[in-house]
């Protein structure tokens, strides 16, 4: 089967990359799936969207991607409600270093157009009272952050790219990629066979053995993290609230529930999605220190997904010079979501030999070959 690129992986990152470049005019895109849609790390994110971050990339990506959020139905002609809610995200600093932190990290926000504020712990209690004041010792927040059903979104984009002419198989699993003297020639999945001169890599926690099948190497491993939804009760909560310190996002969602997740410091690398005991317990005493009330509630469902990880927790939108033809969108360390607007657009731009929107440079594969040449991102959780 002949086809002018094929992207591998149906998540966000990849319907936002076949959107975009389709829009532009490109034709013959085929992208194919090994499960179904949204089954992997975009099906099982916590649904936030946040600009706060403590790296000036991260910042850019996230705040051109919420512009095109706040006018995506339209854009996209989305027949539906994309659940899109800015009620903000609210960062709870706990110790002295990490509200030094916040400081600069607000500075840096401000910057670039990102309407972040720091505030005092009295602040932080008029916006979400059921907060613990002993919990914490002073608060970020940015009203412009929020919340987006992934589904639904990705959906959209879906829909959009299919209109433009984009192919899609799912539960097609890729099994190796043909190269010769440095070019790809063929993709072969468990069912077809494409030959192709163009590759992207949108596979989400398989990005580094997609890579391994073309010959490439990807500084990324994945890992498990883990979120539970609560029964949904009336609304008592506007935005995210999150703590890097304590470990832990929680937000409710438009119906109601709950949405809380954190990270295990101890976690296996690998591509299990289970959830555990100990996650359930962990994140149980956390919130309910937080914010006592949420004890009250019910646990509905549990469940893992895969962050992406790259050295610097910072995403990979690349081409590389070890394979002609094979793009990267991979490394998002858990906010692959939250960037996707802007991933699709970067790669489009640099697959048809654009002007890219921003300075590809500090995204680029090549940064790691040189420890001083990238920032970690300390902004995650």
């Amino acid at each position: 089967m002949k086809t002018n690129l094929l992207i591998i992986g149906a998540g966000i990152s990849g319907v936002s990359i076949a959107y975009n470049l389709a829009k532009k005019g490109f034709k013959g895109i085929h992208v194919v799936d090994q499960g179904y849609f949204t089954n992997g790390a975009t099906g099982r994110c916590g649904a936030g969207v946040r600009q706060q971050w403590g790296t000036k990339m991260n910042c850019i990506l996230a705040k051109k991607s919420m512009e095109f959020f706040a006018k995506a139905e339209e854009i996209l002609e989305y027949d539906g409600n994309l659940e899109f809610k800015q009620e903000g995200y609210l960062m709870l600093a706990t110790t002295k270093e990490e509200h030094d932190q916040f400081s600069q990290n607000v500075k840096l926000q401000n910057e670039l157009g990102i309407p972040s504020k720091q505030l005092t712990k009295e602040e932080a209690l008029k916006i979400v009272p059921h907060l613990n004041p002993d919990a914490f010792i002073s608060a970020t927040f940015c009203q412009t952050d929020g919340h987006l059903n992934p589904f639904k979104m990705t959906e959209a984009y879906y829909l959009a790219a299919k209109k433009l002419g984009v192919t899609f198989s799912f539960f097609e699993k890729v099994i190796d990629i043909i190269t010769e003297n440095k070019k790809i020639k063929q993709v072969i999945t468990d069912k077809n066979v494409y030959d192709t001169s163009k590759v992207v890599n949108a596979a989400g926690g398989y990005s580094k053995e997609i890579g391994d099948m073309a010959g490439v190497e990807i500084p990324v491993y994945s890992e498990n993290h883990e979120i539970l939804a609560t029964e949904p009760i009336e609304k008592i909560q506007g935005p995210m609230v999150m703590s890097f310190s304590k470990n832990i996002y929680c937000q409710q969602v438009p119906h109601g529930a709950f949405l809380m997740g954190r990270s295990h410091p101890n976690v296996e690398k690998g591509h299990s999605t289970e959830s555990t005991w100990e996650f359930l317990d962990h994140m149980s005493k956390t919130v309910v220190d937080i914010m006592p009330i949420i004890g009250n509630l019910r646990v509905v469902r549990q469940w893992g997904g895969s962050y992406n990880m790259s050295p610097d927790r910072q995403p990979i939108i690349s081409d590389t010079d070890q394979l002609e033809g094979f793009y990267m969108a991979c490394g998002f360390s858990g906010h692959g979501f939250m960037f996707a607007p802007m991933t699709g657009l970067l790669l489009s731009e640099m697959i048809l030999n654009e002007k890219t929107t921003i300075d590809m440079a500090p995204l680029k594969i090549d940064r790691f070959k040189n420890a001083d040449q990238f920032h970690v991102e300390k902004s995650v959780v």
